[in-house]
């Protein structure tokens, strides 16, 4: 085992243009080099910088009437970072630009972005508190080209997530408990419309102030490709969504937790379109049995270290849920970037890059709002729920 840089924490406030320019300072280096990545690609296939302006402006009217602050925070980004908002647009849409890149080429795609996550219900976990995580599999260059973004709002709640530099939002949650994860999806419906980027859509989710309000964005959002995405909320709750670019899908835990890979699960998905992404990942259908294996093996004393335990699972290596770095045949080299874990009840998010060959895991935290720490403390199974001194340590937190 080596030891890897951990992510940085970048940690903004204010107006969206000026949190934007303090996020494009703090990361630039990052960012620069995450726009490299893309550039890079977009190159391999036979585009010129003119051609990231033109992908981006596809998306860019419409998300100017969708979300005019985030377009203005990339504007700042952008400034910041001292790069033209194609760029920044070019990470936040990097999914849907180099899908629309490759047919544009008839390109195939031989990289595309794995995960495997998993929520646990608190009755499964020994300390009563949601756990919620994944292995993000991508572009191993990743590893140092993501940070840890902390976002101080006073129109909502802060959040802290994971995101590649210059993005918007990955995987994390938010101080009013609600937490979001997301896999890779695909089917017969992608790329007939254009539509919202997928950071667009988690950002969104993670300012939701109400748990009903980020299954909204997350359900009713038209998409440009297939995608899922694994809602939570610290109060004790979870819905999975295998969203088409047209229509969403709702999975409900089973033995008090969710786990997901890169197949679509859900049998009315499956009688309405169909399936197209398992001849590039067919180790989905193993890795999301084998992590629900292990922990309903724990059902009822699961803790955040059994989660870790799962994704670190090494089973028909290297296309196992836990990915060493595996050059593929377009040359892409991908890897389990990252495994994220959380538990928005306690506030805390631990991230160990590149988990493979590191097990170095760094912690992140954000504090609960006051009421939705009260209301996950009370929907605790009773095992769970704090002691005296357990509720003074969290009152001094915040």
């Amino acid at each position: 085992m080596t030891t890897v840089a951990p992510f940085p924490l970048v940690e903004i406030e204010g107006a969206p243009k000026a949190r934007g320019m303090a996020y494009g300072e703090q990361a630039r280096g990052r960012i620069g080099a995450s726009v490299a990545l893309y550039a890079g690609q977009l190159d391999r296939f036979g585009f010129g910088r003119d051609d990231v302006a033109r992908f981006s402006e596809i998306f860019l009217p419409r998300l100017r009437q969708w979300a005019p602050d985030l377009v203005e925070e990339m504007q700042g980004i952008a400034s910041g970072a001292n790069l033209d908002l194609s760029s920044i647009v070019l990470v936040n849409a990097r999914t849907e630009i180099l899908q629309l890149a490759r047919r544009e080429k008839g390109i195939s795609d031989d990289e595309p972005d794995g995960c495997t996550g998993a929520v646990i219900l608190p009755e499964a976990t020994r300390d009563g508190r949601l756990i919620h995580g994944q292995n993000w599999d991508w572009k191993a260059e990743c590893a140092e080209t993501s940070v840890v973004l902390r976002i101080r709002r006073t129109d909502g709640p802060d959040l802290l997530t994971f995101t590649e530099a210059g993005g918007l939002a990955r995987s994390g949650f938010n101080a009013a408990g609600i937490g979001i994860t997301a896999n890779y999806l695909e089917s017969d419906r992608d790329y007939r419309d254009i539509g919202i980027p997928l950071p667009f859509i988690r950002r969104r989710a993670l300012e939701a102030q109400h748990f009903a309000d980020a299954i909204k964005v997350v359900a009713t959002t038209p998409k440009s490709g297939s995608n899922n995405m694994m809602l939570s909320t610290a109060e004790g709750f979870t819905v999975d969504f295998e969203c088409a670019p047209d229509e969403a899908f709702a999975i409900y835990p089973d033995d008090d937790m969710i786990v997901h890979a890169n197949h679509w699960q859900s049998p009315v998905a499956l009688s309405k379109l169909r399936e197209t992404g398992l001849r590039d990942v067919p180790d989905s259908l193993y890795r999301d049995h084998r992590v629900r294996r292990r922990l309903s093996a724990r059902h009822g004393d699961v803790t955040i270290d059994d989660l870790k335990e799962a994704l670190f699972d090494d089973f028909a290596s290297p296309f196992s849920v836990c990915r060493p770095r595996i050059r593929k045949k377009g040359g892409n080299l991908s890897a389990t970037v990252a495994m994220i874990v959380f538990e928005p009840a306690a506030g805390i998010m631990e991230i160990a890059p590149l988990p493979a060959e590191n097990r170095e895991f760094t912690r992140y935290e954000l504090t609960l709002d006051d009421e939705v720490r009260e209301r996950a403390e009370k929907a605790m199974p009773a095992r769970g729920r704090p002691s005296i001194s357990q509720e003074k340590r969290w009152s001094a937190l915040s």
